[in-house]
């Protein structure tokens, strides 16, 4: 896939086999990992702006923020957010009530004490 990104294609073709291949294999059940800690959601990141990267033959100079804006690719927070949101809103009206529940923003029998953990229903707030 390396030698596919770094050759000669157009562009759009390369954003193309990025969106098609690449991004749905790293996003897949991102409504639940998209939670994790942010170490684990860095290594991600990473491998996105790597990808980016070897898309454009971008300079070490240009910044990884830069790479996204002018591709117009969100960064993975963002994605988390987006799909968990969208996973949200189709489960809250689905006629089978084991999966409309699973649209609540509480767990049953949980206390309300957290340590430092991120929770599903959290990616709302975003």
């Amino acid at each position: 896939m390396k030698h596919l990104l770094k050759s000669n294609i157009p562009l759009n073709t390369k954003l193309v086999i990025y969106k098609q291949i690449l991004r749905p294999s790293m996003t897949y059940g991102i409504q639940l990992w998209g939670t994790s800690k942010k170490s684990n959601i860095q290594k991600f990141q990473s491998f996105q702006s790597i990808c980016l990267r070897l898309l454009t033959n971008a300079h070490w100079y240009v910044s990884n923020l830069t790479l996204h804006s002018d591709l117009k690719i969100p960064n993975i927070y963002t994605l988390a957010s987006h799909y968990y949101k969208l996973f949200h809103n189709n489960t809250a009206n689905h006629p089978n009530p084991l999966i409309s529940n699973l649209s609540s923003l509480t767990l049953p029998n949980n206390s309300p004490r957290r340590l430092k953990r991120n929770w599903p229903g959290d990616l709302l707030n975003q």
